[in-house]
């Protein structure tokens, strides 16, 4: 974010997590090659398809394509290319891996440095808020499994976005993964005492699972509908909810 109102430092490449607009903002300070993993190639290109891929109403998405613009500076970058998980970018004395860890985003990856043993994992934050798979390209599974995918690379250091910064250590890393991919289960929790009483989606919307009760905003709706279909899905398929009359679900 710094980055977008300042001039960058030197880089011969930029290697992107993931087309989120927070990870991108100082993007348009490089005029050199931009690398993502193929599967959010498109929404790097071009704006429209990162907008569409946040699943706003008609015109809460216009507002957050204003807003990616004016504040983000966000353009689109038509050059950038795909890679796949496990390519590797050798930087001359250490390489850099991606790892593809989805469920974030589609194409969501961490990187390996080595030989310092440095995981860069992105928004894998550790945070209290909790994996966040609300987009239209999110998968609660897929998270999941790119949690438990970090957890046995065994690296020195680990490098997450937002607030958590560096965690030393595999032992501190894997007691800090299992305690956020623990806000998953109290939301599982949650939504299983909720439906004591048979439910409607729409009630479990305002219910909430994801954001607190005070917070507003365009994107909590969608978030918290698409968040509480899969976790319905899931709880249906292993039989712990039943819909027991068309739209409303009640655990079993």
């Amino acid at each position: 974010m710094s980055l977008a109102a300042a001039t960058p430092p030197p880089a011969d490449a930029v290697l992107v997590s993931h087309a989120h607009e927070d990870h991108i903002a100082g993007l348009g300070g490089y005029d050199v090659p931009v690398h993502i993993h193929t599967a959010d190639l498109d929404a790097l290109r071009s704006r429209e398809a990162m907008v569409a891929g946040y699943g706003l109403p008609r015109d809460a998405a216009a507002e957050a394509d204003q807003a990616l613009l004016d504040h983000f500076h966000v353009r689109g970058r038509p050059d950038a290319t795909g890679f796949d998980d496990g390519a590797v970018f050798d930087l001359g004395g250490r390489t850099v891996t991606a790892v593809h860890l989805p469920g974030h985003t589609a194409g969501h990856s961490g990187f390996l440095i080595e030989p310092d043993g440095f995981l860069f994992i992105a928004d894998i934050d550790l945070t209290s808020f909790g994996p966040y798979y609300g987009d239209v390209g999110s998968s609660l599974a897929d998270f999941e499994a790119s949690m438990r995918r970090c957890r046995e690379i065994d690296a020195r250091w680990y490098g997450t976005f937002h607030q958590k910064g560096v965690i030393e250590g595999t032992a501190e890393f894997r007691r800090r993964i299992d305690a956020y991919a623990g806000v998953v289960e109290k939301r599982e929790a949650e939504l299983l005492a909720f439906l004591r009483e048979p439910r409607s989606v729409e009630e479990i919307v305002e219910h909430r699972l994801v954001y607190r009760s005070h917070i507003e905003g365009p994107q909590v709706r969608p978030v918290e509908r698409r968040t509480a279909a899969q976790h319905l899905d899931r709880l249906t398929s292993e039989g712990r909810v039943a819909e027991v009359e068309e739209g409303r679900f009640r655990a079993t």
